[in-house]
């Protein structure tokens, strides 16, 4: 049997993907895998570096992409988001919400308030209102998706990430209630909860042997994910193929939850 890596289909021609946090890990991963399938991208980091790097990459690999620096947490820097897909590429027809924080980490009635509140402006606000602003663009084009990147720490709950975890199971939430409302915009509003991936958000957990093989228990297949396992099932949820899929959550765990 050839080895050779098949060519994705190209589910996505003429679509703009916009994915926040996706100049490394998981959102490079997804975003990588939208171009494959034809969209052209906008991509965003807080960091320039980042960006550039990420960027030449992709560019490299043939892909239409564009970057910029973005905090989600900032309106102005969302907005030269949707400024920049609109002037490079027309306007916007899929979101993908993947930017997250976890500036700390232990028992969760220990958690600063100062880091509560970055963990729910980052993770949780700042996708509402990416949403809120980008449901009237992707109308306008007639109708497309929105992706929430969540986690299965939104289901397991650890007492060691609290405030990650409850930001995490709130993103379950919001996928629901806007479902019915993006829904008469032609907008379907989906999640996905990955696992434990080798990313260097996750490296405390993965390159920490005692913590790592702890959480290997918890996986049937007894492995991390790696990042390109992450973008097939973006790229379905965004694709026609995903036609009558809104206000779900679809696990990439290597089978966590059926342990649960």
């Amino acid at each position: 049997m050839s080895n050779k890596k098949m060519a994705p289909m190209q589910r996505l021609k003429g679509k703009v993907a916009v994915v926040t946090a996706s100049t490394d890990g998981l959102g490079l991963a997804i975003a990588r895998r939208l171009g494959e399938e034809g969209a052209s991208l906008v991509i965003s980091s807080r960091k320039q570096k980042n960006v550039d790097t990420a960027l030449k990459q992709l560019r490299d690999e043939g892909l239409t992409v564009q970057g910029l620096v973005c905090h989600v947490a900032k309106e102005d820097h969302r907005a030269k988001l949707w400024q920049t897909a609109t002037e490079a590429f027309g306007g916007v027809d899929i979101l993908v919400s993947n930017a997250a924080t976890n500036p700390y980490f232990g028992d969760v009635l220990n958690t600063p308030e100062s880091a509560w509140d970055k963990i729910f402006d980052t993770n949780l606000k700042a996708s509402f209102l990416l949403a809120k602003e980008a449901a009237p663009l992707i109308e306008k084009r007639g109708g497309g998706s929105i992706v929430f990147i969540s986690s299965v720490g939104g289901y397991i709950g650890s007492p060691q990430l609290g405030a990650y975890s409850v930001s995490k199971t709130a993103l379950f939430g919001l996928t629901k209630v806007l479902a019915p409302q993006c829904s008469t915009m032609n907008i379907r509003v989906n999640c996905v909860a990955p696992g434990t991936f080798r990313t260097t958000f996750a490296k405390a957990l993965t390159d920490t042997p005692a913590i790592a093989d702890e959480i290997k228990k918890s996986i049937i297949m007894e492995r991390f994910g790696r990042p390109e396992e992450i973008g097939g099932t973006v790229a379905y949820l965004v694709s026609e193929d995903a036609s009558f899929v809104t206000g779900e959550t679809i696990v990439v765990s290597g089978g966590v939850n059926a342990r649960l």
